[in-house]
């Protein structure tokens, strides 16, 4: 697999090392600069997008500009930004180059989404879902509590406009921390089940972890604009091989 990466902040240089970790990675492209191979081989500048399967970068301020530049190479891209109406309008042009463009491969849209996909498979009678995540700002002081596992820890949250299947809530946080829960409830032959499943880490290390399965996961997808939970779980099982680790705990009322 070769991979090129357009690696803007602390994100993107993490999701570079992340990959550097992986066996299926035959070469990583640094788009911009050229990198000393005195760390890895495999590393080399990218001069010409074409000669690679994917490009993956962090760039928020122009995410168009970055899929723009995968189309006109004929390659697939991974973008740590969330999809927009003017991405999803280069679906078409993806299917026909016969590539992906993933969108949202991150902390709030990618991992606590499939965190909750995953549990949601284990059952057939799903009674309620809802995720949560942390985002950078002041700290609630009431809400709904979300049981973010530590060190972030319980946390005040905000709803979100929900597509009725899901709740999902946001709750600020000062520092340098964040975390991601997913939480579903179940009905069983004995009672009612509510699975709580979350992570928690240095906010860079985590994003940087979703790029990364973004990028490893990206030939599981079809062609044309996905999102990381079209798959949930192989992106979550790359998202676990490169290092993330998950909380969880049940509890269970008896019928």
């Amino acid at each position: 697999m070769r991979i090129a990466i357009n690696q803007v902040d602390d994100v993107g240089l993490r999701a570079g090392r992340i990959l550097l970790g992986e066996r299926r990675m035959s070469s990583l492209g640094v788009v911009g600069r050229r990198p000393s191979t005195i760390v890895d081989r495999r590393l080399e500048a990218a001069v010409d997008l074409g000669a690679y399967d994917v490009l993956v970068t962090d760039d928020v301020v122009d995410p168009i500009a970055q899929a723009e530049a995968a189309l006109d190479a004929g390659i697939s891209c991974v973008l740590w930004a969330d999809g927009t109406d003017e991405l999803a309008a280069l679906s078409d042009r993806f299917v026909a180059a016969g590539s992906t463009l993933l969108v949202g491969a991150n902390l709030a849209a990618g991992i606590a989404p499939c965190l909750a996909a995953h549990e949601q498979a284990a059952s057939t009678e799903i009674l309620d879902v809802s995720i949560a995540w942390t985002e950078p700002g002041r700290p609630l002081r009431r809400g709904e509590a979300i049981p973010f596992p530590d060190p972030v820890g319980a946390r005040w949250a905000r709803p979100l406009p929900t597509d009725g299947a899901v709740r999902r809530y946001v709750a600020p946080l000062d520092g340098e921390w964040a975390g991601a829960m997913a939480r579903v409830t179940t009905g069983t032959r004995s009672g009612v089940l509510s699975r709580v499943v979350g992570v928690a880490d240095l906010a860079p290390h985590l994003e940087a972890l979703a790029l990364a399965a973004g990028v490893l996961t990206i030939g599981d997808y079809g062609y044309g604009v996905v999102h990381a939970a079209d798959r949930a779980e192989a992106f979550l099982a790359n998202a676990l091989n490169a290092g993330l680790d998950v909380a969880a705990y049940s509890l269970h009322e008896e019928a």
